[in-house]
């Protein structure tokens, strides 16, 4: 399972798509990736940060931020369910919100 992950997140990369790490499994399983090359999690983004022990210093070594810190545990990928709003929201104020110049015209 780990190793499914890793190359789920090695084929996204050479896609060019985006990746919401979600939970200390998904963490644990990207952090060779990290280790391997310093730059190959750059198309991730860590979704939030469990309460599961550990899962806070993965995401450190990561040298990542995560969207949320809610103490959630749930599994299932809630964490990722709920920064993909967050998520959106900032992808449609960069794209969607009119300049000052549109909006008084």
């Amino acid at each position: 399972e780990l190793v499914a992950i890793a190359a789920a997140v090695m084929a996204a990369r050479r896609r060019q798509l985006p990746v919401m790490l979600d939970g200390y499994v998904v963490t644990a399983a990207a952090l060779p990736l990290a280790v391997a090359a310093h730059d190959a999690l750059a198309h991730c983004q860590v979704g939030h940060c469990s309460a599961e022990p550990g899962h806070r210093r993965l995401v450190a070594r990561l040298d990542k931020h995560p969207l949320l810190d809610l103490g959630m545990r749930l599994g299932e990928g809630s964490g990722a369910m709920a920064a993909v709003p967050l998520v959106r929201m900032a992808c449609a104020g960069i794209t969607q919100v009119p300049t000052f110049s549109e909006f008084f015209a």
